[in-house]
């Protein structure tokens, strides 16, 4: 049972075969492709292409993020399958990897640091806001490899309900361990939201991928 699988998959920016960037951007609990998608309206480099999924019932997993891994199944194993089958289609249309940034809010930001963290290798860049790798705090983690200094950018407030600051930190630690360059920003009282620092982050990072 894959409940994500087949799902739309929405578009904007320049279409994938005329790009040489792309960015997936997963949208949070009761989204939608669309809300996220708009977020690269505030960007300053338009000409990418942003592919964003749709979850099912427009939630990626049922519980919290730090809820025991198997009280979220199957919709954590097909959230990753589906940035899995992204990642395969957009490369088919001839953008590497590490021209690929993942980006995602909230839920989105969690399966974007999961994945990232199962399958650690060279991307374009890893852009969470507000989230954290999945499990329980304290969960024992087998996490190996190499990002080759890949740009995660980690950014939450220290109030936010959802996502516990100390997942936040742990995030980093593991991400530092994978050999990745990482940029962890805490916002004192900002809540479950995005602000202009992180765009302005976006934006830097976008330049630089495309300039790579």
């Amino acid at each position: 049972m894959s409940p994500h699988q087949g799902q739309a998959v929405r578009y904007a920016g320049k279409p994938l075969k005329e790009s040489s960037v792309a960015m997936i951007m997963i949208h949070g609990r009761g989204a939608s492709p669309e809300n996220i998608l708009s977020l690269s309206d505030a960007f300053a480099t338009q000409d990418i292409a942003f592919v964003a999924p749709q979850a099912a019932n427009y939630t990626w997993y049922p519980y919290s993020f730090i809820a025991p891994i198997e009280d979220n199944e199957p919709g954590i194993s097909s959230g990753l399958a589906v940035i899995e089958q992204l990642l395969s289609t957009i490369n088919q249309k001839g953008i590497p990897t590490h021209k690929i940034i993942l980006l995602g809010f909230s839920q989105g930001a969690c399966l974007s640091l999961e994945y990232a963290a199962r399958h650690p290798q060279q991307y374009g860049g890893i852009v969470a806001l507000s989230g954290g790798v999945i499990g329980p705090l304290g969960m024992k983690r087998q996490d190996t490899g190499d990002m080759q200094q890949t740009p995660v950018f980690i950014g939450c407030s220290d109030v936010d309900a959802h996502i516990p600051l100390e997942r936040v930190q742990e995030s980093t630690r593991i991400f530092e361990s994978l050999n990745a360059d990482v940029t962890e920003r805490i916002y004192p009282g900002m809540g479950h939201t995005i602000n202009q620092d992180e765009v302005d982050y976006i934006d830097k990072l976008l330049v630089q991928v495309k300039g790579s």
